[in-house]
């Protein structure tokens, strides 16, 4: 495919990509227009281009009410999954392809509900992490890989709207136009710079990836529970947050949109006595709030009468680490081992262009700081690295790294214990003169 910005790599900047090549197309509404969608797409050639647009902030979960598919020679569909549940066509037609996605974990869920599953992935944002872009959202891959500018303008709307507006619909078509271009550029570069390979080996794990199941204490997201210390008052938390979210689910709205996070940490620190305290809160002033008033005073006083032995816990319990931030005072020679491999790392990380965390993920640097292995070899730190999940151009990268540093932190903390303990043992010396 021949972009627009073929004609800009020696000339006056980046172009706008206005319009798809063919045209915004209709919306597959119907079963006939599937199928013929889905003929078209098998009929192409190379990889698809996959994006899904939801309506966050507007409707309960993360459901796809938009999908965009393109693959050369196909054109581009825009599919409405809610007006054809059963995608079963487009499934088969994109069986064994390799999907083209943009910061695949994000879209992987909703499309995962609808039946479409990748076998195969490139993900651009990923690709762009490795390469070291210091922006990599999708508009910023465009324009500078591609030299071509895309509208967002519509990245944030109620996506459950009927019909979509065609500026909508536009801005959707245009999300997948390029995608496949952008795959195509950045695998050069990949293979250019010898990081193909870690992107394969990172692509393979999103796609093998289990989908996030339900969260323990879901409760727990939101936002200012830090203010809440109390057993009783975080019940309030979760009572309200139990009683937002069925309602929610059940009205098919997004929870914050029925009642803020503020208003349930309001509540529960003030812990009303009556319907009028708490509509008497600024936080609880909205109409709709205030005649729901008997519902959420009715979950405030379900957790005042729980029993003690019913209360939630100030804080889950955790397999992990601790927070770093308390280290230096519960155990200052993790701390030093951390800070040891955290730089260690980073260095790598600085001197193949990309970001430590893709790299290598913190929490494992944390799990090996906090609790290293007694005899922590090249072999030891290559399997602590295997169970938690890293990958091979990540173990190769940073595992003798990792031994050189809790090697070179062991050796600080016992050259500091032994300056210690001459120290106090010169100060119990009684003085020779």
């Amino acid at each position: 495919m021949t972009s627009p910005a073929d004609d800009t790599r020696d000339g006056d900047g980046p172009v706008p990509l206005l319009e798809p090549a063919g045209g915004v197309p209709p919306v597959i509404e119907t079963a006939e227009s599937l199928a013929a969608g889905a003929a078209a797409l098998a009929a192409g050639s190379g990889p698809v281009a996959v994006d899904a647009e939801r309506a966050s902030g507007y409707r309960y979960g993360q459901r796809a009410y938009l999908i965009q598919m393109q693959r050369r020679g196909s054109g581009i569909l825009l599919i409405d999954p809610i007006a054809c549940p059963d995608l079963t066509p487009i499934i088969d037609a994109v069986s064994g392809l390799e999907w083209v996605l943009h910061a695949a974990s994000q879209d992987i869920p909703c499309l995962a509900e609808v039946g479409l599953r990748p076998e195969r992935i490139f993900d651009t944002e990923l690709a762009g992490r490795l390469l070291g872009y210091p922006r990599v959202g999708l508009g910023s891959m465009v324009e500078g890989v591609l030299g071509l500018t895309l509208e967002k303008g519509h990245s944030a709307v109620d996506w459950s709207v009927r019909p979509l507006p065609e500026p909508w619909l536009r801005y959707a078509a245009l999300d997948v136009e390029v995608l496949v271009e952008l795959r195509d550029a950045l695998e050069d570069q990949l293979r250019a710079d010898g990081k193909l390979e870690w992107a394969h080996q990172e692509f393979a794990a999103i796609v093998a990836n289990p989908l996030p199941g339900p969260r323990v204490d879901p409760w727990r997201r939101v936002s200012g529970l830090h203010r809440v210390r109390r057993a009783r008052q975080l019940a309030v938390v979760r009572a309200l947050w139990e009683t937002r979210d069925r309602m929610a689910a059940t009205r098919d709205i997004a929870p914050g949109r029925i009642l803020p996070d503020s208003a349930i940490v309001e509540a529960a620190l003030a812990m009303p006595t009556s319907v009028e305290q708490l509509s008497a809160m600024p936080v609880f002033g909205g109409r709709s709030t205030r005649r729901a008033a008997g519902t959420w005073f009715a979950a405030i006083e379900a957790a005042r009468a729980l029993p003690d032995d019913q209360l939630p816990p100030a804080h889950l319990p955790s397999t992990g680490p601790p927070p770093p931030r308390s280290w230096a005072e519960r155990d200052p020679a993790a701390a030093a081992r951390l800070a040891a491999l955290r730089a260690a790392v980073g260095a790598v990380a600085d001197a193949n262009k990309l970001p430590a965390e893709n790299l290598l993920a913190p929490d494992y640097v944390r799990r090996i700081a906090w609790s290293p292995p007694e005899n922590p070899t090249l072999e030891v730190i290559t399997v602590a690295l295997e169970g938690y999940g890293a990958r091979p151009w990540q173990i190769a990268l940073t595992a003798e790294v990792i031994v050189s540093g809790l090697q070179t932190a062991t050796q600080a903390a016992a050259d500091a214990t032994e300056a210690t303990e001459a120290a106090a043992t010169a100060a119990a010396e009684p003085d020779a003169s």
